[in-house]
């Protein structure tokens, strides 16, 4: 009988098959932080500014297992319709995927990769503002199964309103 067990007493070898996405590598591939009213920004108003955020993932593959995804995070804030700050941050990672059913790549990588670098997003944007010199704005978590399934949806209703068949051009 084969002894399988590992060298220096460790567990026995077996082969990997547990699906798997590591992150071979993190960074900003883009930031822009604009203070358009300094050094006059107006001082805090009742009920504060209002901020608005836009999130978008892009991802392309690099080579068969390897996929780069784009988290961009645009934003601002304004009082009274002036701006007090905008921002726009592309943070990237390079991430592999492994023995992920083909029909789970796309899930995985437009949800689970971007949830893997909002954090770190989230903290570039906080400093950027901070930096700025406003309190540090912290975005809220983001439901990104909920902006995969709302941009399945809008492509799918793209897709109906094409023609199709023989007469499309």
């Amino acid at each position: 009988m084969a002894d399988t067990s590992a060298p220096n007493g460790g567990a026995p070898q077996t082969e990997d098959v547990a699906p798997a996405i590591n992150a071979l590598a993190q960074y900003a591939k883009d930031l822009s932080f604009e203070n358009p009213l300094a050094p006059r920004s107006p001082q805090q108003q009742d009920g504060g500014p209002q901020i608005n955020i836009q999130v978008n993932v892009n991802a392309q593959q690099l080579a068969e297992q390897d996929f780069e995804v784009v988290l961009t995070l645009e934003g601002d804030a304004k009082v009274k319709n002036e701006v007090l700050f905008a921002f726009e941050l592309k943070y990237a990672g390079v991430f592999r995927m492994r023995n992920i059913p083909q029909d789970q790549i796309h899930p995985a990588v437009m949800i689970e990769c971007p949830r893997l670098l909002f954090p770190f997003a989230r903290q570039i944007v906080a400093d950027a503002v901070r930096n700025g010199g406003f309190p540090p704005l912290y975005i809220d978590p983001i439901d990104f199964v909920g902006l995969y399934r709302q941009k399945a949806e809008e492509a799918q209703s793209a897709a109906g309103a094409q023609p199709t068949g023989p007469l499309a051009s």
